[in-house]
């Protein structure tokens, strides 16, 4: 008689599946899978090797989650049609995991290169740097936006675009290049929320490709203008042009107590 034949005992068949007998158990007991046949002596279930693609049918579907009452309505209507719209949904929500998943692993980098900066960063340095093209959710503000606006607008959009939790982007402000050269240092009119991953440009901002004035400001907020100073004229020394928006994003809030120890990274696009 060939081996394929052969009735396996539960422990067997358990172990060829790398699972616990118990689960066999409950799975018979439930209805769900039944052994193939039952010893008339001693009451020991039994199983058959052929009887191994649907229990690894059944696993795959509870490794994706799949409730064990959604698995019995399949098994009481087991056809390859059924099998293939049920994995189609879960391969839809498996997708969507492993996006969140790699967002939040994105943001994890984030933070890290954010303290590595902070462990080796030169507050006093004016760099020029390189950076890629990036799409950049945008909300609209002004000098008479309260800060539980902001919070409001800000919400609304992690929502609209299904951000899990607030930590799953980074989030900064914009400022106008010719406001800062007019020396109205204070007229905001952007917030930003950068979303790992976000590839859709219909409807948001861009913020350019190409070479970037990069500093930090640590302090008060209302220190931030003798700050941008320095910048434009590094700018005006090298006679670089700067063009677009400052976008301004801090770097250690999960590390301080203290507003005098808030440190803001400052990125200016440069014109080519």
């Amino acid at each position: 008689m060939s081996e394929k034949n052969k009735l396996l005992t539960i422990g067997a068949f358990a172990s060829m599946h790398g699972i616990n007998k118990k689960t066999l158990m409950w799975y018979d007991e439930i209805g769900l899978f039944k052994p193939a046949a039952v010893d008339p002596e001693n009451g020991y279930r039994l199983y058959h090797y052929r009887q191994s693609p649907l229990l690894e049918t059944i696993l795959l579907l509870r490794e994706l989650d799949v409730s064990i009452d959604e698995i019995q309505e399949f098994m009481k209507h087991r056809s390859a049609a059924a099998l293939k719209n049920l994995l189609e949904e879960k391969i839809i929500d498996l997708d969507r995991t492993i996006t969140h998943l790699s967002a939040v692993r994105e943001t994890l980098c984030t933070h890290r290169r954010n303290m590595d900066t902070l462990l080796t960063m030169d507050l006093s340095e004016i760099r020029i740097i390189e950076k890629e093209e990036q799409c950049l959710i945008t909300v609209d503000i002004d000098k008479d936006t309260s800060f539980e606006k902001e919070v409001e607008l800000i919400t609304a959009e992690t929502q609209k675009y299904k951000l899990g939790r607030l930590h799953d982007a980074s989030y900064g402000s914009m400022i106008s290049v010719e406001s800062l050269k007019s020396g109205n240092f204070d007229n905001y009119c952007m917030l930003f929320i950068e979303i790992p991953f976000l590839t859709q440009k219909t409807g948001l901002h861009i913020r350019p490709g190409g070479r970037y004035v990069s500093a930090f400001h640590k302090g008060n907020w209302d220190e931030i203008p003798g700050r941008y100073q320095e910048l434009l004229e590094f700018a005006r020394r090298r006679n670089l042009t700067l063009c677009g928006f400052s976008y301004e994003r801090g770097i250690n809030e999960t590390v301080i107590d203290r507003i005098e120890d808030y440190i803001v990274q400052i990125e200016i696009p440069i014109a080519d």
